[in-house]
């Protein structure tokens, strides 16, 4: 058998990148709550795992550097050093550290930088300093090091002995027995070894995929009991593993009985081996329930689920056509069955968007000492979830909007307390679901927008007209013009006229649109709202002449048809009454130049987006359809109002109606109705 190290080396990469995030969370959750011995004991075990695994594979850069993080934090939970800001600082910048030697190893790269050498340096020289803190000497050396699990911690300077019998499927699992004991020459030094092979069956019955293996080690180190049983962490479930520390009342090993044979445990220890070993099946356990996939293959996966659903669409066409009714009945269980399949699929790809909101607390603890501010980040809506290549395209975007909030919004303590505020400025992330897309929202506490050097920077860029008359809506919303900007001094964080409207870029290349508002003294909010999916939505199909259009069927509210006593009547206000609602219209064939007369019956299909509802004019409903999205070309990027494309079972193209965009126009429209319309007032009399 053939054990795959690179395959394997790339696990530990994700799994480390994955630990050093949930490190850097608990940090900034302990700098609030020194106190808390549970994050602090998860900080411990992420840094222990990260320098195990480092040491399975000889990546002795990391190995060494983690060690002396580890060892701080031992003697931060053994309260010999305080968690204050400082040492919080300090580990948070060791955990960037950490992060750069994985990516290293990432890279296929040897060494490091020179300014990441630099970088180490100072951070060893910070540590020594909690290193040698004069409270605790006895765990000064660099080799003493506990373990999460609460033993008896003291280090025995000796020569300890260790009897080890490695199972039989130990390859299988893809370990290397020998990578354990070079990981124990980081610990100490292996003085005395011997290999057993009276395990070894014959030549006939030997099996190349088996392990046969057991040594007795003589294993002089000044290491905790607790830390040289963790060695074995990732082993322990294939092998048995006895250790006895020096100075024991352990009977002398020999030769002749080896100590696995006498089953002899020193008393001190059994008790904390059952218990790692009952933790540590559990946590295998827990692990079980879950299998890591390659994120290509399920993007491999939701396109050929999206040609089937298209396959699947045109044989229950040609179904229908051929009156074959056991045809029929057989392509509606397919169809069915595809449906199914899809809603498993589109699952898959479904992740909380809680993981990419705790990222920012190190961004908002980082700007806000930079710029002398105190800030307190709230977030809610963790547990909404959304496709994760959303989530992965959405990052950039959010950090340029939270560091704009920082630098411009929220004021300084001391202009805080001059308004009656707190001195702490608070910004708030929050998600949900709303009409079948996902709402981001981003609001502070500062001092919000200046409505009339918006307006006023505007007209002098040219962007806006002396005499044209704006809402507050639109004057706000001029931020997002390209290179737009009211700030008096540039910073390292914003103020370069650049940035606003490459986030509404991005956001618009997710199919979702970016709105804000602010209110002078007391704050703005900025809300984006997303699809859920960028690969397949359930939508209604609706029939314009020969051309066919996809709604969203999430945003669809009801169909209606539009009677001849209240056709003309609304064609010429443009607005229906729908039970004493005032529902604005949009007739599809104008807004799209279809030409030809309208049909004598026409439909209204009523859809809603956050607050705004309107009804959209069509010739022909055509039902619910399960819709695959195909971008636009760039041909076709300006395009207001079409937000993609699909194909029809019969191989016609339908064009995805972008619902936000249209409602959008309408209430812009209906804004300027209501400010020319108040002007002239204002004027007449």
């Amino acid at each position: 058998m053939t054990i795959n190290l690179d395959q394997a080396q790339q696990t530990f990469i994700v799994e480390a990148r994955e630990l050093l995030q949930d490190m850097e969370t608990s940090l900034l959750h302990l700098e609030n709550q020194p106190d808390d011995a549970d994050t602090l004991g998860a900080i411990f075990r992420a840094a222990h795992t990260i320098k195990g695994s480092a040491g399975l594979f000889g990546l002795m850069p990391i190995v060494g550097f983690t060690h002396i993080v580890e060892d701080v934090l031992d003697r931060l939970r053994d309260g010999a050093v305080a968690a204050d800001g400082a040492l919080i600082a300090l580990l948070l910048k060791c955990a960037d550290h950490m992060l750069e030697l994985v990516e290293v190893i990432a890279s296929q790269g040897d060494t490091l930088s020179q300014a990441a050498n630099d970088r180490e340096s100072l951070l060893r020289h910070g540590l020594q300093a909690y290193q040698e803190s004069p409270h605790i000497t006895a765990l000064s050396a660099p080799q003493a090091t506990t373990s999460a699990v609460h033993t008896p911690a003291t280090s025995v300077s000796g020569l300890w002995h260790i009897s080890l019998r490695f199972g039989n499927d130990v390859f299988r699992n893809g370990m290397d027995p020998l990578s354990f004991l070079r990981y124990l020459n980081t610990l100490g030094e292996i003085v005395y070894i011997s290999t057993l092979a009276e395990e070894l069956p014959s030549l006939e019955a030997f099996d190349p995929e088996s392990c046969y293996l057991g040594f007795e080690i003589d294993f002089r180190s000044d290491a905790t009991f607790t830390v040289i049983n963790e060695a074995f962490d990732f082993v322990r479930d294939d092998c048995v593993i006895h250790i006895i520390a020096p100075h024991s009342v352990e009977p002398p090993v020999s030769p002749d009985e080896p100590l696995i044979e006498q089953q002899a445990v020193a008393t001190v220890v059994a008790p904390s081996v059952l218990n790692k070993q009952t933790a540590l099946q559990e946590t295998k356990g827990k692990e079980g329930s879950f299998v890591r996939v390659n994120a290509d293959k399920l993007d491999e996966l939701i396109n050929l689920v999206g040609e089937l659903v298209i396959a699947s669409a045109g044989a229950s066409l040609l179904a229908r056509s051929s009156l074959n009714s056991p045809l029929q009945e057989s392509t509606s269980v397919v169809s069915g069955l595809v449906e199914e399949i899809l809603d498993g699929a589109l699952r898959l790809r479904m992740v909380p968007i809680g993981d990419t909101f705790n990222r920012f607390r190190r961004v908002v603890r980082d700007v806000s000492q930079e710029l002398g501010k105190d800030i307190d980040l709230v977030i809610s809506g963790a547990d909404t979830e959304l496709d994760k290549t959303v989530v992965e395209k959405i990052g950039d975007p959010l950090m340029h909007l939270l560091r704009n909030a920082m630098d411009h919004g929220i004021e300084s303590p001391q202009a805080r307390l001059a308004a009656g505020k707190p001195a702490k400025g608070q910004l708030h992330l929050n998600a949900y679901h709303d009409s079948g897309s996902i709402v981001l929202e981003i609001a502070d506490d500062g001092a919000g927008l200046n409505r009339d050097r918006i307006l006023q920077k505007a007209q002098e860029r040219g962007l806006v007209a002396a005499s044209a008359t704006l809402t507050d809506h639109e004057i706000y919303n001029l931020i997002f013009e390209p290179g737009f900007s009211t700030a008096e001094a540039v910073t390292n964080l914003s103020g370069r006229g650049v940035g606003m409207d490459v986030v509404k870029r991005n956001i618009t290349l997710l199919r979702g649109t970016v709105d804000l508002d602010s209110q002078p003294g007391l704050g703005m909010r900025i809300r984006i709202r997303l699809p859920l999916t960028l690969a397949i939505i359930n939508g209604f199909l609706v029939g314009i002449g020969q051309a066919s259009y996809v709604i969203p069927l999430d945003m669809v509210q009801e169909c209606i048809e539009l009677s001849e006593e209240t056709r003309q009547q609304a064609r010429d206000s443009s607005y229906l009454d729908l039970r004493g609602e005032v529902l604005p219209l949009v007739y599809l064939r104008d807004h799209f130049n279809h030409e030809g007369q309208p049909v004598r019956r026409e439909n209204v299909v009523v859809v809603r987006c956050g607050e705004f509802k309107a009804g959209l004019v069509v010739d022909d409903l055509l039902g619910e359809f399960q819709t695959v999205i195909k971008p636009l070309g760039k041909l076709f990027s300006a395009l207001r109002g079409i937000s993609g494309s699909t194909i029809l079972g019969s191989g016609a193209v339908a064009l995805i109606l972008d619902v936000p965009a249209l409602l959008a126009q309408i209430v812009q429209m209906e804004a300027r109705h209501s400010s020319y319309a108040t002007q002239t007032l204002i004027t007449a009399r």
